[in-house]
């Protein structure tokens, strides 16, 4: 009998742990920043189908192929380099936008950056070891971000004129600063 259980649950359980995640706050500055929600959203799109793909297939052997010491390291590294990207201010003339295969590349690597040691990530790695068909998980984690994200992108487009970029800038400096001194600190999951 066909089902589509791990397909619903997958979808659900990643909508609802992102959130109020940071990559809510990543897609709300990349569509500040680019002004461009389609490519956004593809970046988004491709960014977690390799990551959720990754993690559903290769996430329990991970563990194994690096300590958790090591991982905890890079994916503190990782919050480190976001939150100094995430300080630099645009260097846009007013009016000008960035070309769209920009906005596409800087989200892609973005997204996939973040999703690393994330909950979502971890939720995709748990939810592959209970539910199949694989493909389901996959496809079900990655409805689920999109679900979460994509409104965030299309209203950050277009308020992207009232928001006052700086703060916002300094704001996702220091959650991701924060992050990256929990994930040292603490360890991951």
């Amino acid at each position: 009998m066909f089902t589509l259980q791990a397909l619903m649950v997958s979808t659900g359980t990643v909508a609802l742990a992102e959130i109020g995640d940071k990559t809510q706050l990543l897609a709300l500055l990349l569509a500040a920043r680019f002004r461009k929600p389609w490519p956004i959203a593809f970046g988004i799109l491709a960014a977690t189908i390799i990551n959720h793909a990754i993690s559903a297939w290769l996430g329990a052997e991970l563990s194994q192929w690096l300590s958790p010491e090591v991982l905890r390291w890079i994916v503190a590294g990782s919050f480190l380099a976001v939150a100094l990207w995430t300080l630099k201010p645009d260097k846009l003339d007013e009016g000008e936008k960035l070309p769209a295969h920009g906005a596409f590349i800087a989200t892609t690597i973005a997204f996939f950056l973040a999703e690393i040691g994330d909950k979502t990530q971890v939720a995709t790695v748990l939810l592959a070891t209970k539910y199949s068909p694989l493909w389901q998980v996959i496809a079900g984690t990655t409805l689920g971000m999109l679900a979460a994200n994509l409104p965030v992108v299309w209203l950050g487009h277009r308020f992207a004129d009232r928001l006052p970029l700086k703060l916002a800038r300094s704001v996702a400096a220091i959650v991701f600063l924060a992050l990256a001194a929990w994930v040292a600190w603490r360890g991951i999951g």
